[in-house]
């Protein structure tokens, strides 16, 4: 099944252009060079489109430096042999390892997290600073009430 939509989203591809494909839980992420070359890969839902591309792209290049322009007199496109698709295939498991940006991304994401954590809890703590400093206003003001109240009480009293 995934050799027949690989293959059909490859003719429908207008050389020079990519497309990404959703078909039930996965996409066929499709890349079509300018030179006729073309390659899909397929990818659940959560996978990244750009790093897909990516791979696709580093992947089509070393083919062509590996068979040259051999390709284009080919009639079956699966007897062209390229071992490095293993490595590629294993390199590209996780996006985040295997490309730059989206490593950057991910840790980006992180920082985020960790900032707004830090934020709410600094606020929190501006909410509980501003609760004591109330209260102190609020001891302050009955303190002196009571002072006044004791001196008044005491002035029309003399102990000797």
């Amino acid at each position: 099944m995934l050799t027949f939509l690989s293959k059909t989203f490859s003719k429908r591809t207008q050389p020079g252009q990519r497309q990404s494909i959703t078909h039930e839980s996965f996409v066929v992420h499709c890349y079509v060079r300018s030179d006729g070359l073309g390659g899909t890969v397929t990818t659940d839902l959560e996978y990244p489109a750009r790093v897909a591309f990516v791979m696709l792209t580093q992947m089509m290049d070393d083919f062509t430096n590996a068979v040259g322009d051999s390709w284009k007199s080919v009639e079956i496109p699966e007897s062209v042999a390229f071992p490095q698709m293993e490595e590629y295939l294993q390199k590209y498991q996780n996006p985040a390892e295997a490309d730059k940006v989206t490593k950057i991304q991910k840790d980006l994401d992180e920082t985020t997290q960790i900032l707004h954590k830090t934020i709410d809890s600094v606020l929190e703590r501006g909410v509980k600073l501003d609760n004591l400093v109330e209260r102190s206003d609020d001891l302050s003001r009955q303190s002196k009430m009571f002072y006044k109240q004791a001196k008044k009480s005491n002035s029309c009293c003399v102990i000797s």
